[in-house]
């Protein structure tokens, strides 16, 4: 097997991406294929994965906050992966549960596309966020839920704004990859470009403690400012190093 030049090992000390894979003939060798087929059956796992919603009550619970639970128009899990539309929409009957806490940063918690990522990493994020800002309204737990679908939730929860924690579209390196989009004054129909997005949470890219201290900056520049999007820039100072 023809081994990789030694400036390509030093890189891949430093990345989980695939790199200097070695060769074997005309293939990759055979650890490296073995590794691919494992990644890629752990993202396949990692999008159909169902949201365990009463253990991450539990955990809210036992950390003293409140949750509701909630489904999008989504029936079940091949209706959310066929129809993105209807996963942007609450079910009609969760609409009349939900109670308004005007001038509240509502946080909502989505499965998105890997139910792994928000199993792992939203309550450590969400606990430090929700006694900072004093939360008040109950975290909402949406079910086959998309970004938007937290659009509907907070203009009828009357919220100052939302914020979104969702499981990210799994990779080949990544399939526990959380975000989290925030959006000033939340109603049907904002974009993409309303939003601020923090992304790659996990171990091995955005520790979730960090996360949440990035959030939290967002949420204080943004009501300073009174906008998310474009127009509200990341400019958290850097942390100086231990």
């Amino acid at each position: 097997m023809e081994r990789p030049p030694a400036r390509w090992d030093d890189l891949r000390r430093f990345t989980p991406a695939r790199v200097a894979l070695g060769r074997a003939g005309n293939g990759l060798p055979t650890a490296a294929h073995l590794a691919f087929q494992a990644a890629h059956a752990g993202a396949r796992d990692a999008v159909h994965a169902a949201l365990d919603v009463a253990a991450l009550e539990a955990a809210l619970s036992a950390a003293g906050l409140p949750s509701i639970a909630v489904q999008s128009a989504a029936v079940d899990r091949r209706t959310y992966l066929l129809r993105p539309d209807l996963g942007r929409r609450l079910r009609e009957t969760d609409r009349m549960r939900l109670t308004a806490t005007p001038g509240a940063v509502v946080l909502v918690v989505c499965d998105g596309l890997s139910a792994t990522a928000v199993q792992c990493h939203a309550v450590p994020l969400l606990v430090p966020v929700a006694r900072a800002i004093g939360q008040t309204a109950p975290i909402v737990i949406a079910e086959q839920g998309r970004v938007a679908l937290g659009d509907e939730i907070g203009a009828l929860m009357q919220a100052e704004a939302v914020a979104v924690l969702i499981g990210e579209r799994p990779g080949l390196s990544a399939a526990d990859s959380l975000g989290v989009y925030l959006t000033w004054q939340p109603r049907i129909g904002r974009t993409d470009a309303e939003r601020n997005c923090i992304s790659n949470i996990r171990a091995d890219g955005l520790p979730p403690a960090a996360a949440a201290a990035k959030l939290f900056w967002l949420i204080g520049a943004m009501r300073r400012l009174r906008l998310t999007g474009v127009d509200l820039k990341d400019e958290q100072p850097a942390a100086l190093p231990g």
